[in-house]
């Protein structure tokens, strides 16, 4: 799952879905599903705005680790060895890159100068 979102880290959506598509790794076909999802969570808290003209972008991706599912399986003179099935959680952040500009923004930068 990791070097599936690393190929997708911090591209546009447009071009991040068509890179899902065509990799062949079992774990883009999850992510294009849930990039998918976090769109349209986006046009759902942005009615106002269009799709087209938002130029969504991946703003953070992360894969941390899930539960482990422990199952054992038989070995050679009667012992078993521990099959540990592992799960993730994946965490995106999908961004307008045209941010608004608030007042503690400006006030940083100026300081930062």
């Amino acid at each position: 799952m990791r070097l599936v979102v690393d190929l997708i880290r911090g591209k546009k959506v447009g071009y991040a879905l068509s890179i899902l598509k065509f990799t062949p790794n079992h774990a883009a076909i999850r992510v294009e599903k849930l990039l998918l999802s976090a769109v349209a969570n986006w046009q759902a808290k942005n009615p106002d705005e269009k799709l087209e003209d938002a130029d969504l972008y991946i703003k953070t991706i992360q894969v941390d680790g899930g539960r482990m599912l422990k199952r054992l399986r038989p070995a050679p003179q009667g012992r078993a060895h521990r099959i540990r099935k592992r799960s993730n959680h994946v965490t995106l952040v999908v961004d307008n890159i045209k941010t608004p500009v608030t007042a503690d923004t400006i006030e940083t930068k100026e300081n930062s100068n």
